[in-house]
Parts: structure tokens; C-alpha cells; sequence
């Protein structure tokens, strides 16, 4: 059996599971919880005094980062926080905590519902560390760019903090580093395989990949005063518990990674998949290899079973990937009222992250390029997920009429990828059910769509908003797919290239 992810001897087309497929709850379409009576908060509290500047007793939610508090839609907890703001819940922020102590973590009280707990828009690791283990001495999600802000494993800190804050807190983790972390996972900084996070940290459920919809009905639920023991029916999730639910048929990884795999598939919803336990991937590299295929194997929303992995005496639940979010949705979420810059208490010392991206435009999420070396997939997952040309049109007039010192140049418009911008599968039918973790390589998909006309239209209406001199495309773009669109390139180089193109 070959271990390459690429392998052309992979089944490619699995059989959709229609309960797994079926229409997502609209995102802002839940009874807004109570507390909606205070309005929207100019910035989400920090401290005691903003609490009660905005008339609160107490926050619902509260959200500890390893980042600098910046509210804008390139910071997570800025999107989670005004997210869970518009459903009606009390949100405060704690970021950038001393974690020496359990004090800092009592800056809010104690929250209603839970603690959301994140290192930040990157792993802790990778920021205090680099490729050769030596300690970085600059923090980009730091005011002055300071380093040493965040502990190591910043999620696992920062939860066992908040326990220790509060013993009778719910501790929910979110963020990259803890999807990336979510089963048993090989650690590069210990050179050892570590149990899930989520075991690690002690909390009591993981949001995994982009957490919109996971922590709205967490949150929902929560506040409906439910177990988190029920919400194993949540997509996006990882809890721990003791038995696996008996209405489930169990699969064996070594079973679907066989070479009869489609022969031996269970047609049923009800089917969730075994990897080999903590304890055997801790002990064999082939057993692990063979544990993360399958995990990136079970990416696709459409066909994703959930996965079981045994942690001693515990089983690790982690349920199919979230659906993603409607082009509606992206706009509702990108368009909430962020007040697009750093907290007033950072008294003006620069954070070289906001810096870098406060004249840069979003306008999709997600990568179908599948390489092996990057997070992409595994976090926002697989199916663009675009913005309407509208949306994006209206955000960058809010950039030109409150950025302050704004030149007219926008320094980016793009996303993971440069050039996806509302490219998909032909056929819905087949999107749903591919197993394939990569639609360009080894060769582009022959159901992919890799029209840039889409784009192409979103730049040239972009470059005509009054005010805007320039519209620069930062992000990467994939050449494989740009070829395939002579006029892309040409409206690319001529119009939108500020310095190095990168690809």
C-alpha cells in the first residue's frame, strides 16, 4: 500500500452521504440571545471599565488570544467575537494575557457560557520559534512588534489558566493551532508524536477549520443550558468521551486504506471511522502515515465520516468538516461592524500585522491546491468560499473613507490563493463525493472550472472606485491555473503588479 496522498490508485469518487450533506442553518437566521438589548459595543471590553461603560454586569463569552487585540476581519477572534455579538451574546476580549498566573485571566469575571481560548492567527510554536528551534525576538501580532508576549503552546496555557481562573468555566478552543493539533499529531518542536490538543489543554470541546457556524451553535446551545456531551452532531467539533456513540457502524482505517477499499465502503450515515490509537501512532511512523491519510482523506464537507481515536481509556470524537459558508454569509461576516483597528488602549504603538494588511481586501477563503507542506486544507478546507463583488466593492470604500493616512493604494485583494476567486467543481454531484486532495495536481481536475473571468470583472471594477490609484495583488498566485487564462495574466502584469509577483 502506498502512502503517498497523491497515490492514482485512490478511490476518487466515494458515495455522498445525504444526512451529512443536507443545508446548513443559516448563519444569522438564530433567535438572537437576550443580552441583544445592549447594542454593539464600540470595541469589545478589555477590562472592567469598558464593561461598565457599555453597561454590563458580566460578559457570556470571553476570548483569550496570544494576538494583540485588533478589530478587524483579519484577526479571528475580531470575526468570532462580533460574530457571537450579532447573535445577541456579551463579548469581551483578553489578549495577550501574563500567563504567570491565573490573575490576568480574571480581567472579565467569570463568563456565562464559556471561555474561547486561541493562541492567535498563527501557532505559538511557529511564531516564537524558528525552522532551527531558535527563539524569535519579534512578535508581528505584538504592539512594537515585541516579542515574547506568548507562552509556548499558548492554547494549552492559556486554558489551563482559565481553569484555574474559574474550575467550573467551559473552555472551548478554536484557531489554527489548535485545528492543526485536533488528533494525535507529530510535534517538530519535541520531535515526538503528542496527543490531541485538546487532551493536552484539558478544555471541553475543540472548533476546528473556520469555526463560524460550530461556535454560534455552541453558543446557542450552551445558553439553552445543553451538555456538551450532545454535541457530537455539531460538524467542525473534537470532544472527548468515553464510549462511541452504538448507533454508529465502525470502520477501520486499515480497512478503507486497503486496496479494495470502494468494495468494502459501509453505505450508511451512521458510519464513523476508527484511526489507530494515540498510543500505536506514538510508536509506529508507517501506522501514523497511515492515520494522517485517512485524516486528509476525510476533508470534503460532502463525504467526511466522523473520526475515533483512542486516547488511553478515552475516545477522541472528531465530527465531519464544517459546510461552507454561502458567498451571503461571507458578506454578512466580513460587513459586521468591525471598527477596523487596534484597540484604543494600545495608545498608538504600532502592531506590524495590522500595518501590513489594513489596506488589504479578503475576497475568498480556502485551497484546492492540496501540497503537502501547507495547513490550508486542513483548516479552511478544500471549497472556495467567495465574497460577491459588491461586498468586496464596499469594503474597500470603507477602507479609502476611514483608514487614516490612506495613500489610494490597496495592498492586496486575494485570499490563500490569488487566482481561486469562485473557481469549483462543474458538477455538484462529484464535488460531493471526491476524495481527491488536490484538483491541480498531479494534472488540473478536467471537472474544475478554472474560468478567471470572475476575478478579471473584480479588478477592473475595483480599480474604478473613486479614490483608488492602485490595486496590488499580494497574495500567491497558483501559474498552474493562471495559464490557463492568457487574458488573467495579461490584466495581472499590466495592472496589479506592485514590486515581486509571487507564485
Amino acid at each position: 500500500m502506498s502512502l503517498n496522498p497523491y497515490d492514482g490508485r485512490e478511490n476518487l469518487r466515494a458515495p455522498a452521504i445525504p444526512a451529512l450533506t443536507g443545508g446548513a442553518k443559516p448563519l444569522f437566521s438564530y433567535k438572537k440571545f437576550w443580552a441583544q438589548r445592549f447594542g454593539v459595543a464600540p470595541y469589545l471590553p478589555t477590562c472592567r471599565a469598558d464593561m461598565d461603560a457599555l453597561g454590563w454586569d458580566s460578559c457570556d463569552v470571553i476570548l483569550v488570544t496570544g494576538d494583540a487585540y485588533v478589530d478587524h476581519p483579519s484577526f479571528g477572534m475580531a470575526i468570532i467575537g462580533r460574530l457571537l455579538e450579532a447573535q445577541g451574546f456579551r463579548v469581551g476580549i483578553i489578549a495577550q494575557p501574563d500567563w504567570q498566573s491565573p490573575d490576568a485571566f480574571k480581567a472579565l469575571g467569570r463568563p456565562n457560557l464559556f471561555f474561547g481560548v486561541t493562541g492567535g492567527n498563527m501557532d505559538s510554536m511557529v511564531n516564537r520559534y524558528t525552522s532551527d528551534r531558535r527563539i524569535r525576538h519579534n512578535d508581528a501580532y505584538t504592539p512594537g512588534g515585541e516579542g515574547g508576549k506568548r507562552p509556548d503552546r499558548s492554547v494549552i496555557v492559556y486554558a489551563q489558566r482559565c481553569q484555574q481562573a474559574y474550575s467550573d468555566a467551559t473552555i472551548v478552543l478554536g484557531g489554527i493551532e489548535s485545528s492543526l493539533r485536533r488528533i494525535a499529531h507529530f510535534d517538530y518542536w519535541s520531535d515526538k508524536v503528542r496527543r490531541s490538543i485538546l487532551a493536552d489543554a484539558k478544555a471541553d470541546i475543540l472548533l476546528y477549520g473556520n469555526a463560524e457556524r460550530a461556535v454560534v451553535e455552541v453558543a446557542h446551545r450552551l445558553a439553552r443550558k445543553e451538555s456538551i456531551d450532545t454535541f457530537d452532531d455539531i460538524r467542525g467539533v473534537a470532544l472527548m468521551k468515553t464510549v462511541v456513540p452504538a448507533d454508529y457502524v465502525e470502520l477501520h482505517a486499515d480497512d478503507i486504506e486497503s486496496s479494495d477499499e470502494g468494495a468494502r465502503q459501509v453505505k450508511t450515515a451512521k458510519a464513523v471511522v476508527r484511526l489507530p490509537s494515540f498510543e500505536m501512532v506514538s510508536s509506529d511512523s508507517e501506522t501514523y502515515a497511515r492515520a494522517s491519510r485517512v485524516l486528509h482523506r476525510e476533508s470534503n464537507p460532502g463525504n467526511a465520516r466522523p473520526l475515533v481515536q483512542k486516547h488511553g481509556d478515552r475516545e477522541l470524537w472528531v465530527s465531519p468538516p464544517p459546510i461552507p459558508l454561502t458567498t451571503e454569509e461571507m458578506d454578512a461576516v466580513y460587513e459586521l461592524p468591525y471598527a477596523r483597528g487596534p484597540h484604543p488602549g494600545y495608545e498608538g504603538n504600532k502592531i506590524p500585522a495590522w500595518e501590513m494588511i489594513k489596506t488589504s481586501v479578503t475576497i475568498m477563503r480556502g485551497c484546492f491546491g492540496g501540497c503537502t507542506f501547507c495547513s490550508i486544507t486542513e483548516h479552511e478546507g478544500r471549497i472556495i468560499q467567495n465574497r460577491s463583488e459588491a461586498s468586496v466593492l464596499r469594503e474597500i470604500e470603507e477602507i479609502r473613507d476611514k483608514t487614516e493616512g490612506f495613500t489610494g493604494v490597496i495592498s492586496d485583494i486575494g485570499g490563500p490563493t490569488a487566482n481561486m476567486y469562485r473557481m469549483a467543481c462543474k458538477d455538484e454531484v462529484i464535488e460531493k463525493s471526491c476524495r481527491r486532495l488536490s484538483c491541480v495536481y498531479p494534472e488540473i481536475c478536467p471537472n474544475l472550472n478554472t474560468s478567471h473571468d470572475d476575478l478579471i470583472s473584480l479588478y477592473r471594477k475595483v480599480r474604478e472606485v473613486p479614490g483608488i490609484k492602485k490595486v496590488h495583488v499580494a497574495s500567491g498566485v497558483r501559474y498552474d491555473l493562471a495559464v490557463k487564462s492568457p487574458a488573467y495574466i495579461k490584466e495581472l502584469v499590466t495592472h496589479h503588479v506592485g514590486g515581486y509577483l509571487k507564485i
